[in-house]
């Protein structure tokens, strides 16, 4: 009986042991779901056909967040392993470089230490995936200016699932996607936009060129109305003329049959070589006609001008002398730094973003089934300049008491389902290969910023400088960030944009108790389970004499 128990036993843990391999349980205790993976990200890892190999860089003597940082990066790829046949190396610095030649440019931490000398250590918070023979790099380290040392690691951690998946799925593609760049309307020139393309280019292929041959609208030979069908998204940057019918046709089919477009729009007309040259500049409304196309789909961009306490500073000449200029930074009230929302993916952990000459947006439409999302705002002091009007160089010193205005929304995400401005109108003349105009559009996105030259670049000395890059004050704004993740956003099929909403808990020690409770901590942790043992030890013993001193 004993041996047939004992058999059945053994047949037990032999069958558990083969379940548990074939069908892995894994729970998630955690409240954030910090160990849980998205089902965008589990189908990707089960349509890999070959291994993935994942280098971590980041490794050496790391202080505690780093530390941290790397425990949460090596949790990630385990779990990712769990669905895909994924491959974990730890970069040893004796054996090989580190190949900076993609990027992977290092970090110098300085640290001071209880004795209360500095410590300085380089660290690479980089990962590097490798799949079928192509290379890319992971950027582990979040850095929000603005944000303090725990609220970028925690960031930083949040966006690993992002950041891994992003990469494979970039080497997974065996065809690039394309977006296009309207030109023709006085949209900005190449050197302009270059960082933007540059930015771009790690996902797609950009092409440049206007709906029309000249960019005026319909003269001489008609246009396709399919002609922006092959494109995941059109970015529409800063016009200054109006759009014919034709092209506005043309664009809002494109978005009927489920085209992406990112408008980048002013809503004033204004002239900065008059305000350089003269001081000032007056402001219109700036009709390019898309304000009916607008409306349709759920926004209107206001024909005015925000202005806003938290702004950049021009150097302004303060000095009475002609001869001898003195410039000194004076904050410029219609450059805002504009705030990121963190209720959407394209600006979640994102930091300030600079602008100039930025108009304020409505939500219009009411039950129209469009999803609208703030993505940028104003701070809690804001004015707002009608048209027409004027912009004066010498308003650097406001009433602050006229800026009552708080969070104006600047730009919006629309998702949904769009009705066409053209449902009850004839096909424009001049328009081929239209089938039919499409009523009602399938499901879409869009996004609408009301600043033109938020995705523009300044040029020095013939180099591009980066986007969101002020070199008045040296310092780098998201601007970058944010056009990329929305172009992202635009074009993401399988929701892997969605990953930046992840959140994770930051639960902060209390520095100042832990310091002084720290004698007692460690008395505590060292003693008590010593203690615990000693009590259980002393039990069994005691346990153990009365049963034995009965027989």
């Amino acid at each position: 009986m004993r041996i047939k128990n004992l058999i059945i036993v053994i047949a037990c843990v032999v069958l558990a042991n083969v379940l548990a391999h074939v069908w892995i349980v894994r729970l998630d205790m955690t409240d954030d779901k910090h160990y849980s993976l998205s089902e965008a990200t589990k189908t990707m890892l089960r349509n890999t056909n070959e291994p993935i190999e994942v280098t971590l860089y980041l490794q050496g003597d790391l202080n505690a967040g780093f530390r941290r940082l790397q425990k949460a990066t090596e949790e990630t790829i385990e779990e990712m392993a769990v669905f895909g046949d994924i491959k974990i190396q730890r970069f040893d610095d004796s054996k090989t470089d580190v190949p900076e030649s993609m990027g992977l440019k290092p970090i110098v931490i300085h640290e001071r230490e209880q004795n209360g000398k500095t410590a300085q250590t380089t660290v690479y918070p980089y990962a590097l995936v490798r799949y079928k023979g192509k290379r890319a790099p992971v950027a582990l380290l979040k850095n929000t200016r603005g944000l303090s040392g725990e609220e970028n690691l925690n960031a930083s951690i949040e966006n690993l699932e992002f950041a891994f998946a992003e990469a494979i799925h970039l080497l997974q593609q065996n065809e690039t996607p394309r977006v296009a760049i309207l030109e023709g309307h006085g949209e900005p020139d190449e050197a302009h936009t270059y960082d933007l393309m540059t930015a771009l280019s790690r996902y797609y292929q950009v092409d440049r060129g206007s709906i029309t041959a000249n960019g005026e609208g319909m003269k001489g030979e008609s246009i396709n109305a399919h002609i922006l069908d092959g494109y995941k998204a059109v970015l529409v940057l800063d016009p200054q003329t109006a759009f014919s019918v034709q092209e506005r046709f043309i664009l809002d089919q494109y978005i009927m049959r489920g085209g992406s477009v990112l408008w980048a729009i002013n809503g004033v007309r204004f002239s900065e070589q008059v305000l350089q040259k003269e001081g000032f500049t007056p402001i219109i409304a700036l009709d390019l006609g898309l304000t009916d196309m607008f409306f349709r789909y759920g926004v209107r961009i206001n024909p005015a001008l925000v202005q806003d306490v938290q702004c950049l500073p021009i150097p302004v000449n303060v000095s009475s002398d002609p001869e001898q200029p003195n410039l000194q930074p004076m904050p410029w009230t219609y450059a805002p730094l504009l705030l990121t929302s963190q209720g959407s993916p394209i600006t979640r952990n994102l930091g300030q973003v600079s602008s100039t000459f930025v108009s304020p947006i409505d939500a219009v439409g009411g039950e129209d089934g469009i999803e609208k999302r703030v993505l940028l705002a104003t701070s809690t002091a804001t004015r707002l300049t009608g048209t027409p009007g004027e912009v004066d160089l010498s308003d650097i010193n406001p009433d602050l008491s006229q800026f009552q205005y708080q969070y104006v929304p600047v730009a919006v995400s629309l998702e949904g389902e769009f009705q066409s401005v053209f449902a009850h109108r004839m096909v424009p003349e001049g328009v081929s290969g239209c089938e039919g105009i499409v009523k009602q559009g399938k499901k879409t996105r869009q996004v609408v910023i009301a600043c033109g030259s938020i995705a523009d670049n300044e040029v020095q000395q013939g180099q591009a400088l980066p986007m969101g890059y002020d070199r008045y004050s040296g310092m780098q704004f998201s601007n970058r960030d944010v056009i990329v993740n929305a172009i992202l956003w635009l074009t993401d099929a399988d929701g892997l944009i969605s990953l930046r909403e992840k959140s994770v808990a930051l639960r902060l020690l209390n520095d100042k108790r832990a310091h002084d409770e720290r004698l007692k901590v460690q008395m505590v942790s060292t003693i008590s389970p010593i203690a615990i043992l000693a009590l259980i030890g002393g039990m069994i013993i005691v346990i153990r004499r009365r049963k034995y001193q009965r027989i």
